[in-house]
């Protein structure tokens, strides 16, 4: 069970702050629904529509906000 988190967790720690711009504290710092959420999240579409763009710090801040007030 152990190796398995070690594992997953390098792997996400390697992937999402590559992916979301966060910096590795933000992922050590970041709880288990916050990754789920960014994850899960769809991606918002560009200014020209042709290619999905990974959310913003900003909408990121905000889902958090919800995900903490809902």
């Amino acid at each position: 069970m152990t190796n398995d988190f070690r594992t997953s967790a390098s792997r996400l720690a390697g992937i999402i702050p590559a992916r979301f711009s966060w910096t590795p504290d933000q992922f050590w710092d970041a709880t288990p629904a916050e990754l789920t959420a960014i994850l899960n999240a769809p991606l918002v579409a560009s200014v020209d529509n042709q290619s999905p763009e990974p959310l913003t710090k900003t909408q990121l801040d905000t889902l958090k906000e919800t995900l903490d007030h809902g």
